[in-house]
């Protein structure tokens, strides 16, 4: 096996960034991956880990899939088809960013109202610091059952992997998973929601993702979380290996 693809998400739901080589460190989540966060004007008033239901995130804002993202510590720049591209220096930038974002929310929703920094653990949807692994033969596999191309960047990965069966990575749970110099330990599979329905080049939903996977496979699992349980680096074409 070796690796694919990186993928961290500055802003939770707002923005994937591509990257070539991160250092994992243990008991932490991917290197700047979901740090940052925008509150929705219902969400509850305290600081620390909340669930998705309290932020802007692409299931309720399918728009919000086509963002693009480019960071360097806490600047981060973001771009859409119908967005004029912007840097913003956070936290200090928070009120423009939230600005930002408002026109690719439904006003239907509850608005847009504050930038948070995430937790130590960051904040992906789990609660806990994790790595989110899947591979290419996978979403090959859905691609061909969809019909149309299915990329990683629906998922949220971090890691996408190569040269392994389609759906292998769910037989991994509770084994460890060489990637680089890096040691990570399979938990669960992630279960899956509407965000997936969203194309991440315009912002629209093709594809009905959950009923795709009841009938291709007969469940709504698509990749992994790991945890990292050794310091190491990956990069983009290291060598993965999962051990006994």
């Amino acid at each position: 096996m070796r690796v694919a693809a990186l993928h961290r998400h500055p802003v939770k739901g707002i923005g994937c960034e591509a990257v070539s080589a991160v250092t994992l460190t243990a008991g932490a989540p991917f290197p700047g991956d979901r740090a940052w966060a925008v509150a929705h004007g219902r969400a509850p008033d305290r600081e620390g880990w909340l669930p998705k239901a309290a932020f802007l995130q692409v299931m309720a804002g399918p728009e919000l899939a086509a963002i693009l993202a480019e960071s360097d510590g806490d600047q981060v720049t973001l771009s859409h088809p119908a967005r004029p591209t912007r840097t913003f220096s956070l936290p200090a930038d928070g009120p423009a960013l939230v600005d930002w974002v408002r026109p690719l929310w439904p006003e239907d929703k509850p608005a847009p109202a504050t930038l948070v920094r995430a937790p130590a653990q960051s904040m992906a949807d789990n609660g806990r610091a994790t790595v989110h692994i899947l591979s290419q033969a996978t979403l090959d596999a859905l691609s061909k059952a969809a019909g149309q191309p299915i990329q990683a960047e629906r998922f949220r990965a971090n890691v996408v992997l190569a040269d392994v069966p389609a759906w292998a990575e769910l037989d991994w749970i509770d084994r460890q998973l060489d990637l680089g110099s890096a040691g990570v330990r399979v938990l669960e599979p992630t279960g899956r929601c509407r965000a997936t329905d969203a194309n991440p080049e315009s912002g629209a939903r093709d594809v009905e993702m959950l009923d795709l996977l009841k009938r291709a496979v007969g469940h709504t699992h698509v990749g992994v979380y790991a945890e990292v349980i050794r310091d190491g680096d990956v990069k983009v074409g290291d060598s993965a290996e999962i051990l006994t």
